[in-house]
């Protein structure tokens, strides 16, 4: 078996197909809530910024370093030092194309044929892909009713081909946000066992809490545990230019800097130039983005009991998601398809964030509301209060 017939088809893939040979009514339009990215692009002043220097900025056209522009490591180390309270180098920080690929590149460098991770579930599909795909064991973790995973549990998982374990906060699929002490655990959990906590932040400037989501960088020695994952697209709506970040020890990046030197030699150049500008200038605006972002959480949870009224429950909220549980006696994949036919909407089901044959999969729905406006999601709770029981 080769290494891509390891793993499932990209569900995002798989589900736009589900759309081939459907017509929507005029007056209900076909509604996507099954990919969490921004469809509209940056702002018209990040826009006008990058067109200026690609007309004027020879070096965006060319070949940078592998671990990114120093520029843009130097701002995502003081503002992560900023905002964490902790200590942050720019010889800590790699940029990368895209958080999948920082995800990609740790999994590279940690692991070997036949080693495993503890990845909790529901998971993240990319992660449990790529992992297929390396030929590491991916060792479900399954979540606690709160949608948060237990450390203890974690614990009895971890034996001598354990290299790390994956954590997602603001989750995604469920939204759930980490409490700090409950990370702080779980890094605790690693650190004594000498392994990796990789902590995926992709969806961190829309948390619900004010402050520092956690205090790990605090610790003086918070490179030998910790790898930080985040994403430029979500903040900056810069999706199609592939942006992300890894925070980690300088000696680990000396082996990250191989993976990306082979794969993509550099993360785009104007990618990276538009992600410092709006470091840099967008602050403001990022914020105003992220209250209507928290606004249009409120508005699902304002929304939802029309949906409870019918057996439906609210398992996860945050960030661009809402983590539902049906009443219906199919199963979720197949509730899914229907909903296209009889609702045009498209949603995930959580049978592709969990492993095949897991109850818990065939019981829930990921739905991505960051897209929906208000009056967007007011019509969202009306199309499906139709679905028959």
């Amino acid at each position: 078996m080769t290494r891509t017939r390891s793993t499932f088809p990209s569900p995002i893939v798989e589900t736009f197909g589900w759309l081939n040979g459907i017509e929507h009514p005029a007056d209900r339009p076909l509604m996507l809530v099954s990919q969490a990215a921004p469809v509209a692009p940056p702002p018209q002043e990040l826009r006008q910024a990058l067109a200026d220097m690609i007309l004027t900025n020879d070096a965006i056209h060319l070949y940078g370093p592998v671990l990114g522009l120093n520029e843009l490591r130097d701002e995502l180390a003081s503002q992560c030092s900023a905002r964490y309270y902790g200590e942050i180098a720019q010889a800590q920080v790699a940029i990368t194309s895209g958080c999948n690929q920082a995800f990609a590149a740790a999994i590279a460098t940690l692991t070997d044929q036949g080693d495993e991770v503890i990845l909790p579930t529901p998971w993240y599909f990319n992660h449990k892909m790529w992992l297929d795909m390396s030929g590491v064991n991916a060792v479900p973790l399954p979540a606690q009713a709160d949608m948060l995973s237990d450390p203890d549990e974690a614990a009895q998982l971890i034996n001598d081909r354990t290299r790390a374990i994956v954590l997602v906060t603001p989750n995604n699929p469920t939204g759930a946000e980490y409490p700090a002490s409950l990370l702080r655990a779980f890094y605790d959990l690693a650190k004594s066992r000498g392994i990796k906590l990789i902590v995926d932040e992709t969806y961190r400037d829309f948390d619900s809490r004010d402050g520092a989501p956690h205090d790990l960088f605090t610790d003086p020695d918070w490179d030998q545990t910790l790898l930080h994952l985040y994403s430029f697209s979500k903040a900056y709506r810069l999706t199609g230019h592939r942006v992300g970040a890894i925070v980690t020890s300088a000696d680990l990046l000396l082996e990250i800097e191989k993976f990306l030197d082979t794969v993509t030699i550099c993360p785009t150049q104007t990618g990276q130039q538009a992600a410092l500008w709006g470091m840099r200038n967008l602050s403001d605006w990022l914020a105003g983005e992220r209250l209507e972002i928290l606004a249009r959480r409120a508005a699902i949870r304002d929304g939802f009991p029309v949906l409870a009224a019918q057996g439906w429950a609210l398992r996860g909220l945050g960030a661009y998601f809402a983590y539902v549980e049906h009443p219906s006696d199919m199963p979720s994949d197949q509730l899914a398809k229907s909903m296209v036919k009889q609702a045009s909407i498209l949603a995930l089901p959580a049978t592709m964030f969990t492993p095949p044959g897991d109850s818990h999969g065939a019981r829930h729905l990921r739905i991505a509301f960051a897209n929906l406006d208000r009056a967007g999601i007011a019509a969202f709770f009306d199309r499906m209060a139709t679905l028959p029981a």
